[in-house]
């Protein structure tokens, strides 16, 4: 007995460590099912000085002796082989078991080696499963709901209904499911509060599960209401919103399908909207509905279409003739102001310049709107009242990779922009898009057409400064020296003094 006990210690020692070494080698995960089965193990090698020490012919010590070895011997494999399967094995070839399933495996091995133990130790297993289905029948009934959440847990995770990392909304809890266990599901709310669900209670609910589809992205649709009263047209709001949100991406915002307005309802003094689009990151929701909101409002306010008023509202002020007028002056003077700050409009008459005034348009932008695109057709030129924007151009590198877009400045209040295309009609030469809140003014070739009809020669002096202009945006893309812009600068002249002419018809 005591030679075959030192024969099977000295294979087990063998698989053991050969076993051992795979699964730290293979994987870092585990430690404690791996410590487990190294603690029976070792307190099966024990065992054998154990026997050893016993007196000749005590066999019935060294049977006991070896069934409790064969029971630690038994857990330290069963843990092993575990772990070869489920850590080593199964993600060589790219398999996953849930974890329950695993369990229940485990368990199962568990229950052969007891009744392979058991029998070889001469025990009668049928009348032991009689006896106990009696006893398993009681405590089953006491412990009906535990095994409902179990058995409702093992269908969760065998079905794959519910994934951990699903977002899922149960009863009037909505959360993204960060475990699933054996009696309970937890899902943890967007206020970082943690709701347990009983297994048994999440089968029995309904259970809608945010943004799956087949073989399609993670998105699900949002909404975000406004309200325009009556004055406005649906067509003239729907396409103001729309070119705002589609034109600039929005961080969490699907570009597939594109974020869109609809006309909900007609309510009593004013029209009801809202902005479709789909969300990609489901924890963030609301920072993103934010963000839609403020790009709506901007829009608006851009195209002078204001949010609606409650009809219950009423404004007591006196609108009289005289208050009208000053308020007018006010405003005329302050943008008066603007113009005479500018380099473009320095040879401009008082008398022009206020001519200018009454064709200048409101226009603001929300941080990271997109103001003007490189290469997109566009006859106005924006002067910033408040606020910074970055002039970007697109560059493409010698190897042939894709362009890149390059910073050449930033701009401030009293800068300009857009020039280039309301006097030449040439496409954006350069893309500005707005670093902070934005307020701007923008005037159109309707506002200078008079003015240079009247005054041919301001052609000669706006084309000096457009040539400026445009060659320090090509020193930035072609990397020109200090002479070469120079001598650029008055052929450009001459070419933008022709594109003028031409354009105003002069």
């Amino acid at each position: 007995m005591e030679k075959f006990w030192l024969n099977e210690a000295f294979w087990l020692t063998i698989i053991v460590v050969l076993s051992v070494m795979l699964i730290v080698w293979r994987t870092q995960h585990e430690r404690r099912t791996l410590r487990f089965a190294g603690l029976s193990f070792i307190l099966y090698f024990f065992g054998l000085p154990l026997v050893l020490l016993l007196p000749p012919g005590t066999s019935t010590g060294v049977r006991v002796v070896h069934t409790l070895g064969l029971v630690l011997s038994g857990v330290a494999l069963i843990n092993l082989g575990s772990l070869l399967v489920f850590e080593v094995l199964l993600p060589v070839i790219r398999l996953s078991l849930p974890r329950i399933v695993r369990d229940t495996i485990i368990i199962a091995a568990y229950g052969i080696a007891i009744m392979s133990l058991l029998t070889s130790l001469g025990v009668n297993i049928t009348s032991l499963i009689a006896t106990s289905a009696i006893v398993t029948a009681v405590i089953g009934l006491s412990l009906q709901d535990t095994l409902g959440n179990i058995m409702a847990g093992l269908s969760l995770q065998l079905e794959q209904v519910i994934e951990v990392g699903d977002w899922i909304k149960v009863d009037q809890h909505v959360g993204c499911v960060r475990e699933i266990r054996w009696r309970q599901t937890s899902i943890e709310t967007r206020n970082w509060d943690t709701v347990v669900i009983p297994n048994s209670q999440l089968m029995k609910s309904q259970v809608l599960i945010y943004g799956r589809r087949q073989n399609a992205p993670l998105q699900t649709r949002q909404w975000v209401y406004f309200n325009v009263d009556f004055r406005y047209s649906p067509t003239e709001v729907i396409e103001c919103v729309n070119l705002a949100l589609q034109n600039n991406p929005i961080e969490n915002v699907a570009r597939d399908p594109l974020p869109h307005t609809l006309v909900i309802d007609f309510k009593e003094s004013y029209c009801l909207y809202a902005v479709r689009y789909w969300l990609t990151d489901l924890a963030l929701d609301s920072p993103t509905d934010s963000t839609v909101r403020t790009r709506i409002y901007f829009a608006l306010k851009r195209a002078g279409i204001p949010l609606s008023i409650p009809a219950y509202s009423a404004f007591i002020t006196e609108e009289t003739r005289k208050r009208k007028e000053r308020k007018e002056g006010k405003e005329m003077e302050h943008r008066l102001g603007v113009l005479q700050r500018i380099e473009l409009f320095h040879t401009l008459t008082r008398e022009e310049l206020v001519q200018l005034t009454h064709h200048m348009r409101y226009a603001p932008f929300s941080k990271g709107e997109i103001v003007t695109r490189q290469g997109a057709e566009g006859h106005w030129l924006y002067i910033i009242s408040t606020g910074h924007v970055t002039v970007q151009v697109a560059s493409a590198p010698r190897d042939g990779s894709p362009s890149i877009q390059k910073e050449v400045t930033q701009l401030g209040p009293n800068d300009i922009f857009g020039e280039m295309s309301l006097m030449t009609g040439e496409p954006r030469a350069a893309t500005i898009i707005a670093l902070d809140e934005v307020e701007c003014y923008r005037l159109d070739k309707e506002a200078f057409q008079d003015i240079i009809a009247a005054r041919p020669q301001l052609a000669e002096d706006f084309s000096h400064i457009l040539a400026k202009r445009r060659i320090q945006l090509d020193a930035v893309r072609e990397g020109l020296s200090h002479e070469t812009q120079r001598i650029r600068i008055g052929a450009t002249q001459n070419h933008m003094l022709e594109l003028i002419r031409e354009f105003f018809g002069l």
